[in-house]
């Protein structure tokens, strides 16, 4: 099945597959979650004063009311009826908050216990205490439930992240620090820290695409969300791929409402220091692809200094018709990522990666449409040899691990 060409419109690369890493060109993300409580928010406040009037009368979750419950959870106008030692067991705070005295005693007025609309008896349920967190319900109800069931997540696209989103929020707050790792190491299949990672990611996207059509904006949510998640649970580690993704968008798709669809560019923008980031990093990573290209143009005669240059050139080439190919292939480089501003322009590991695609394949027969860069190289009458075009792809792993390295210093991030 093709690529949906709505995402990114050329087709395929050298190996007959579609490039890795496409830059973004048209997503649009729908971010449902509600606004989250602010990263100061401690876990000491997220209980109610006595008396607080909480709004409508609460009703019951129908999954997670457990009529043998000793303690009930209330956020938002839900209740959960839940065992205080499975929050115990792994909560920190939890099992603090259930060694304090006034927790313990039945004095109807504990400065933590509130008196519920639904019931006679101030401060309980059926018996139970009840506790209101300031948190969103939907969030409460997915933290226990992976308490209960034990965490259960999905493929990263955008109903997932809400999910996790949400448990890794929680998790942090309320110190459940089993579950908290286990959201980060999820969430880190889409926002990796390694490059072979960030490749298997963006493989990931593509087999997807390929197999049910879907536009690449189903995949993976808006980086900005991320970006704000990674700061408010203080996990650094998501930052650099999140800024990377974020800085392959044009800035009219960031944040211009008329031109783009991702709500959390207006609805939760990013701080200004993080703007600032981006810019400087985006700044960055273009400045990337002129001094990538400007390179390969000196690997033409490097190759041939090297001992990759005295093998014997196969189908009667020569060091000049190399060399000639060399020329070729940087002179449309430059036109189609630095003059023309061609779709990866703004994504530097796509650039290094097709540029330092297996030349020698190139000149044969290919099933389907010619990709970009790489229909004009098959116009050549030749290829490069192969020792010359691996030398090629070489130098272009070279490049691209040398570039992952940079990107926390092309977005000032401190990881």
């Amino acid at each position: 099945m093709p690529v949906n060409s709505s995402y990114y419109p050329l087709p395929h690369g050298a190996n007959g597959h579609p490039p890795r890493s496409p830059p973004p060109f048209n997503r649009s993300f729908k971010l449902s979650h509600s606004p989250q409580p602010s990263v100061g928010d401690e876990p000491s406040d997220s209980v109610l004063n006595p008396g607080v009037v909480m709004g409508s009368e609460p009703t019951r979750h129908p999954d997670l009311w457990f009529c043998d419950g000793s303690i009930v959870l209330r956020a938002e106008n839900t209740l959960f009826r839940v065992h205080k030692s499975l929050l115990a067991r792994h909560s920190g705070f939890f099992h603090d908050l259930f060694t304090l005295p006034q927790l313990v005693a039945k004095d109807p007025s504990p400065p933590r216990v509130i008196s519920t609309p639904s019931v006679d008896h101030a401060g309980d349920v059926e018996g139970c205490q009840v506790l209101a967190l300031h948190d969103v319900a939907e969030d409460v109800a997915n933290l226990l439930t992976a308490l209960v069931d034990g965490p259960n997540f999905g493929q990263n696209d955008p109903t997932d992240f809400q999910v996790v989103s949400g448990i890794l929020r929680l998790s942090t707050k309320y110190v459940v620090d089993a579950l908290r790792e286990k959201a980060l190491d999820h969430l880190a299949l889409a926002w990796p820290t390694t490059l072979k990672g960030w490749d298997a990611r963006e493989d990931m996207a593509r087999a997807q695409e390929l197999r049910d059509g879907s536009a690449a904006v189903r995949i993976y949510p808006s980086p900005i969300a991320v970006i704000n998640l990674a700061r408010e649970v203080n996990a650094p580690a998501l930052l650099p791929s999140a800024f990377y993704d974020l800085s392959r968008y044009h800035f009219t798709q960031i944040f211009d409402y008329g031109e783009s669809l991702d709500e959390s560019a207006w609805r939760f923008p990013l701080s200004t220091a993080d703007m600032q980031r981006l810019v400087l990093g985006k700044e960055a990573s273009q400045h990337a692809v002129t001094t990538l290209i400007r390179s390969m143009g000196s690997l033409t005669h490097s190759l041939h200094g090297h001992p990759l240059g005295h093998h014997s050139h196969t189908h009667g080439h020569t060091h000049r018709t190399c060399k000639r190919d060399f020329a070729e292939l940087v002179a449309l480089a430059t036109q189609h990522y630095l003059f023309d501003h061609e779709r990866g322009c703004m994504d530097p590991l796509y650039v290094a990666e097709e540029l330092g695609q297996p030349l020698y394949d190139l000149g044969q027969p290919m099933a389907g449409d010619d990709y970009g860069l790489g229909a004009s190289r098959r116009g050549m009458e030749q290829a490069e040899c192969q020792a010359c075009a691996r030398g090629l792809e070489l130098w272009a792993a070279r490049e691209r691990e040398r570039m992952w390295k940079m990107i926390p210093l092309w977005f000032r991030l401190d990881v």
